[in-house]
């Protein structure tokens, strides 16, 4: 049963006012759980956007081969616009390979001097350098 008093009607021991307050403070917090997820949807989008325009490796051929050798690189977004230069790397150093041809779709490159081993083909895009876990195997 309701009960009046000087504050205004009370329901137990809950007022209008008391109410008011929790349903103010369920909005905020609401409305800040709506900001964060739109923040998070925003980075999904942006994070989408770029790999879409990130150079990928997808096959080697062949997947050895001795120095001054051809080999065919195949992957999206290999063009010149994206990658500038293409290199053998290890644990220690990067080695410039010469690229003989570029489309969108494969490069075509040279193998550089190097000593015969196992390497990982590495893209610069821009001022950086990602090494790809694509493996080539130089051989004596």
């Amino acid at each position: 049963m309701a009960t009046l008093s000087a504050s205004g009607p009370v329901f137990g021991k809950i007022s209008a006012s008391s109410i008011a307050g929790r349903a103010q403070s369920f909005l905020r917090g609401w409305n800040a759980s709506r900001r964060w997820l739109m923040i998070a949807a925003l980075i999904a989008v942006a994070s989408a956007a770029i790999a879409q325009n990130t150079p990928n490796i997808s096959a080697v051929d062949p997947t050895s081969g001795k120095v001054n050798d051809t080999v065919t690189v195949k992957g999206n977004n290999l063009g010149k616009a994206a990658v500038s230069s293409v290199y053998l790397s290890d644990d220690k150093s990067d080695f410039k390979a010469s690229i003989v041809d570029q489309g969108d779709d494969k490069i075509t490159m040279k193998i550089p001097q190097v000593k015969a081993g196992n390497y990982n083909i590495s893209l610069q895009v821009g001022d950086k350098l990602f090494i790809k876990p694509v493996k080539f195997t130089v051989q004596e």
